[in-house]
């Protein structure tokens, strides 16, 4: 079906205005790897989905989904070895304190799951965010996306400015500008203690992802974590977009330097699958599993933990979390010696494979430009390269391939870049 006649389709039954990337959208019919190719049969570098994060199809998780699903698969409510096992592996790859796992089948989900859990271990109601966050859908969830600082919409919900050191609300040295970002944290949880809301706690992504992956002051995130535990919260980290070896490191709170009380992650889990979990100590779970009778019917199935399981084989098996550091190194390498060859690329930011590039009208005013970075993305599409615009004003032009992305394919991007440029 040509494309034309599918989005006609498309906004008849999903209903116009559902998301679609580019000016032109197009058409994926076959991944591998890193590789797309639409139905035309043109071939595209996948830079953006951490989805498929151990490449599309591969060919061990594609075998254990099929052997699975071809023997069994139910409802959480027998005993099945694999999920027990995938919930071991998970626990290993933290702290001593992460312990327990309560799965799900998306990050909106997990969220939903330690917010409540964190409201059940503290008797409080009170949730502190960054003003640009974003956390998934639900009805508590949701509540989080994008509150503006002393003007939340939720009696329980207080927002402070995500920590940046491009427009930093403070100018001076690194410390300076981060105990400008810690008093806003305290203001916070001051305002809670005079309304009369117990805290819960912080929710956070650990890379401040959709905040735009702002290089942020050192000690930032210890120092807030610490702040938020004197006040009787606990710390939950969102690693749906930072965990599993994106940054280099198996979790982005081990990049930013601090120690969650419950650890959230989701997208890269199943490669496709719907796959998610709420990671926390065993009395943590418990007493939410006592307090709430959490139950999922798609959570903790056997396919779950197939597709788990195998996805962990493949970043443990072909060192990914190496391949990460080390070509996400390069590209943010190669990238810095390219800023300033356009008045309009300012700043390459990130870690490992998840890079964000920051776009202006021009650097003196250092003006959010979103039409540049949305010009950017669609001449990398039409050069072959999929990416996609993000961040607090939409102005970042968001690099995050499948874990299996070479330094081959880097260079390939390089070349690309400069030409648009």
């Amino acid at each position: 079906m040509d494309n034309k006649t599918l989005l006609a389709k498309r906004n008849q039954r999903l209903g116009v205005g559902a998301a679609l990337f580019y000016n032109d959208p197009i058409q994926i019919v076959k991944g591998r790897g890193v590789e797309l190719e639409d139905q035309d049969g043109n071939t595209y570098i996948d830079m953006y989905n951490n989805v498929p994060c151990v490449g599309h199809a591969h060919p061990h998780v594609v075998e254990a989904m099929h052997k699975q699903a071809s023997t069994l698969n139910v409802h959480s409510r027998y005993l099945h070895e694999g999920i027990v096992g995938l919930a071991d592996r998970l626990t290993g790859l933290h702290n001593d304190a992460i312990e327990s796992v309560v799965f799900a089948c998306s990050g909106t989900e997990a969220n939903d799951v330690a917010m409540t859990m964190a409201r059940v271990a503290t008797g409080g109601t009170g949730f502190i965010c960054t003003n640009a966050a974003y956390h998934g859908n639900s009805q508590q969830v949701s509540q989080l996306t994008h509150v503006p600082v002393d003007q939340s919409r939720s009696p329980n919900i207080r927002s402070f400015p995500f920590p940046e050191k491009f427009r930093p609300i403070a100018n001076g040295d690194d410390e300076t500008i981060g105990a400008a970002y810690l008093q806003t944290v305290d203001a916070a949880i001051a305002d809670f203690e005079q309304a009369g809301v117990k805290i819960a706690g912080l929710l956070l992504c650990s890379i401040f992802a959709n905040e735009g992956l702002p290089n942020i002051p050192k000690s930032f995130m210890a120092k807030a974590a610490d702040r938020v535990r004197r006040a009787g919260g606990l710390v939950i980290s969102d690693e749906v977009q930072a965990g599993y070896c994106r940054t280099g490191s198996w979790w982005g709170y081990q990049i930013s330097g601090f120690t969650p009380d419950i650890v959230v992650t989701g997208k890269p889990m199943g490669n496709g699958l719907p796959l998610s979990a709420c990671a926390a100590s065993h009395d943590l779970v418990n007493e939410y599993r006592a307090k709430s009778r959490y139950f999922n019917t798609f959570a903790s199935s056997p396919l779950q933990a197939a597709a788990g399981n195998a996805v962990l084989d493949v970043i443990e098996n072909e060192d990914l979390a190496a391949n990460a550091k080390n070509v996400g190194a390069y590209l943010r390498s190669e990238l810095e010696g390219l800023v300033g060859k356009n008045q309009h690329f300012a700043e390459v930011r990130g870690h490992g494979l998840f890079l964000g590039l920051e776009w202006v009208k021009d650097k003196d005013s250092q003006e959010p430009d979103r039409e540049g970075a949305v010009q950017m993305v669609n001449a990398l599409k039409g050069k072959g390269f999929l990416t996609s615009n993000a961040g607090a004003f939409n102005n970042i032009v968001k690099i995050r391939p499948p874990l299996v992305f070479a330094r081959h394919h880097a260079d390939q991007f390089l070349e690309a870049f400069a030409d648009c440029l």
